[in-house]
């Protein structure tokens, strides 16, 4: 409990210290889904073809042939913060697919102690209660095969809820467009992401701001403003099969994150900047998947105003049998303190296989 109560303390003045069309928005939607993807360090905006490229680039969807489901589950912040997901995908003929997916990020059971002392300064540990912080994405896609030989087209619109207890709550909307050609074991993947940039607007609660603006003198006297925008940003990726003998099969793939702004990536420009992600994937015959990756290549700041890189190393082992593929991935994405990794599961199951 303890943890919570310090989490919220650091994360609701952030929040009431925002501005208007802040450049970092919806972050929880950056983390990604799919055991399989993060342990290739998010390296599938090519080769993603199941029903979790409504997430990673809706143009996959037209690979699935059947029903398919999805599940994952992650927790973060030494297991204070829960994430999961949930998609379902289906084709409507040989050219088209449709596809829904929620995604929820939260902290629950946060203490609300903005009333633990009384009017009469009294401290009342009745008068505590408990909330939860929690942001949800409902992704609806769309993808169809173009006219052109071996080219899939993909759309995802997503409506966004954010809830911060009875404190603040926000609707926010956005669009997302994707594209795969594959020709000789060769994958190409476009997706643009908040392609209209992501619009969110808040509802904050005037009388509980009042409990809490004066918490610290001087601070926080007024109303935050209540709207924000995620801006455009563009993944393009590349990716290659190769078969090894008789029964293995070795796919790669490298991907350029591209943002429009100057951030601490790798390349990074005032117009924009890149970061690389690299994917490995090596099965056995369908059945057993090994994967590496290594991504989020940053320049640090050391103390003595030195530059040091640092980049993130994945892991992850997956199994398919009879149509239910499960995959586990190593990754920390999610590092804070004593939790250098983070573990992460998700199920896929393909009805294709039931119908034989």
């Amino acid at each position: 409990m303890k943890y919570r109560f310090l989490l919220f303390i650091i994360t609701f003045p952030l929040f009431l210290n925002a501005q208007a069309f802040r450049n970092y928005s919806n972050e929880f939607l950056n983390i990604g889904v799919d055991a399989a993807a993060l342990g290739k360090s998010k390296s599938v905006v090519a080769t993603t073809n199941n029903v979790n490229a409504i997430y990673w680039n809706p143009a996959g969807l037209v690979g699935i042939e059947d029903y398919q489901g999805s599940l994952m589950h992650a927790s973060y912040f030494a297991g204070i913060a829960n994430y999961n997901h949930a998609a379902f995908a289906m084709p409507i003929d040989k050219n088209s697919a449709i596809g829904i997916s929620l995604i929820r990020f939260g902290v629950d059971d946060i203490l609300n102690t903005t009333s633990l002392i009384d009017s009469n300064g009294n401290i009342d540990f009745n008068r505590i209660s408990l909330f939860s912080a929690a942001d949800y994405a409902f992704n609806f896609a769309y993808a169809r095969k173009l006219i052109f030989k071996d080219v899939k087209f993909g759309v995802n619109a997503k409506v966004v809820r954010r809830i911060i207890g009875d404190f603040a709550t926000s609707w926010g909307f956005g669009l997302d467009a994707g594209i795969q050609f594959e020709r000789n074991n060769w994958k190409f993947g476009l997706m643009a992401r908040d392609i209209t940039t992501t619009f969110n607007s808040w509802a904050i609660d005037e009388d509980e701001f009042n409990k809490i603006k004066d918490a610290i003198p001087g601070q926080n006297q007024e109303l935050p403003e209540t709207t924000e925008i995620t801006k455009p940003k563009l993944q393009i990726g590349i990716a290659k099969d190769f078969r090894i003998g008789r029964y293995f099969n070795l796919q790669t793939e490298i991907d350029l994150n591209i943002r429009f702004e100057q951030t601490n990536d790798i390349f990074s420009s005032e117009i924009a900047s890149i970061d690389p992600a690299l994917g490995f994937q090596l099965d056995y015959d369908q059945l057993v998947f090994l994967r590496l990756g290594v991504g989020n290549f940053q320049y640090i700041t050391e103390f003595d105003n030195s530059k040091s890189l640092s980049t993130q190393p994945n892991f992850g082992v997956g199994f398919n049998y009879r149509g239910i593929q499960v995959d586990y991935a190593l990754t920390n994405i999610g590092s804070v303190g004593n939790a250098l990794f983070s573990n992460i599961f998700s199920i896929t199951l393909d009805y294709s296989f039931f119908r034989r």
